[in-house]
């Protein structure tokens, strides 16, 4: 690469990837700050201190580079005790920890606000989103394995009402959950809220 380019290699020093994950790190904040409709690639570049066409070489628009910066924020991580409410228990915990401590938080909402309007991230976002839910589809497989679940179990609306509750406080409600939430939701999803015979 040549010597002007702010993503070339100087020196001996992997340049090319410190600029890679600066723009990545740079589109993160900027979604956080200003949402995805307002990021602009021009921003982006001023932020990571490259130029436009560094960028541009990588991703041809903000849409691939905000989904491959979405993608590198924690989702939801396989656990396995053996037993359904203890795996949903802790994996929503864990979640909840990295939401709070990550740009998880202020990136997420704004990307799921504007998926909603914008059939072009929708299209390159939902795959992102279906791939960081498998965990929870997991568990529920394996509590269906187990017996804890039905055998004909709809997997895909079980996991839309065990996180459903959380999505509700999180961006409807606009208040921080509680760990101590998580625990009751699970137990009221799996076993309903009518009253026991």
């Amino acid at each position: 690469m040549s010597g002007n380019d702010p993503a070339g290699t100087s020196a001996g020093r992997p340049r090319s990837e410190e600029a890679h994950q600066s723009i990545l790190d740079a589109t993160l904040e900027m979604l956080g700050e200003v949402g995805f409709s307002a990021l602009t690639v021009e921003g982006v570049a001023t932020r990571a201190r490259v130029g436009k066409a560094t960028i541009y070489r990588r991703w041809p628009s903000k849409l691939p580079l905000v989904v491959e910066a979405f993608g590198q924020l924690p989702g939801l991580e396989e656990v396995d005790t053996g037993n359904l409410v203890e795996d949903l228990t802790k994996m929503l915990r864990n979640y909840l920890q990295s939401f709070y401590s990550t740009p998880l938080a202020t990136v997420l909402p704004s990307l799921a606000g504007e998926r909603a309007v914008s059939s072009e991230l929708s299209e390159l976002f939902d795959p992102v989103i279906t791939g960081r839910r498998q965990p929870l589809i997991h568990a529920l497989e394996r509590g269906v394995a187990r017996g804890e679940l039905a055998p004909d179990l709809a997997l895909d609306l079980a996991a839309d009402l065990i996180v459903g509750p959380i999505a509700v406080t999180l961006f409807f409600k606009g208040r921080r959950v509680s760990p101590k939430m998580v625990g009751p939701a699970v137990e009221m999803a799996l076993r309903g809220i009518a009253p026991r015979p």
